[in-house]
């Protein structure tokens, strides 16, 4: 078990959060589920705490009410190795939620994410800064990260 879990508050949406993440990422599963009884506090039935795994990673999700929300002061990167893997998360995350600047989106629930391909990284550290400093200048421009335009960025 790894030692740090994300722990995602929602309103209601716990569960349904839980398998729309689970449905996008391979390699990942529904976890253990508590539900609320009697006893409330929330719907009996209903998700209280859930467990998941998204490509091996462990996340907690609580349907807490509508005391706390997402903001962009944290987000999840998810680290993509082609153009293909960009387009298919930042379209699947984005549906229903917002496209943000930079790779940066909002999800359906108010989750930020950050779709980021790998080749972002190589090129912002290459050890020309004129070449680093124009894939900045391009990702600045971009909504969903296009790493060809990168890539023609830093050739230029």
């Amino acid at each position: 078990m790894q030692k740090i879990t994300p722990f995602l508050w929602f309103d209601n949406q716990a569960e349904e959060a839980m398998n729309f993440y689970v449905s996008i990422f391979k390699n990942s599963k529904v976890g253990r589920v508590s539900r609320y009884g009697d006893a409330g506090p929330g719907p009996k039935g209903t998700v209280m705490v859930a467990t998941f795994e998204l490509d091996g990673q462990a996340f907690m999700a609580l349907n807490g009410g509508p005391h706390f929300k997402f903001t962009e002061a944290i987000s999840l990167v998810v680290s993509c190795t082609t153009q293909d893997e960009v387009d298919a998360m930042w379209e699947k995350l984005s549906a229903g939620g917002a496209k943000g600047q930079c790779g940066w989106l909002k999800d359906k629930y108010g989750l930020s994410w950050q779709i980021v391909p790998t080749a972002l990284g190589e090129l912002m550290s290459g050890p020309d800064p004129a070449k680093s400093g124009r894939v900045m200048q391009a990702m600045m421009q971009m909504t969903r990260i296009d790493i060809a335009a990168l890539q023609q960025a830093y050739d230029a």
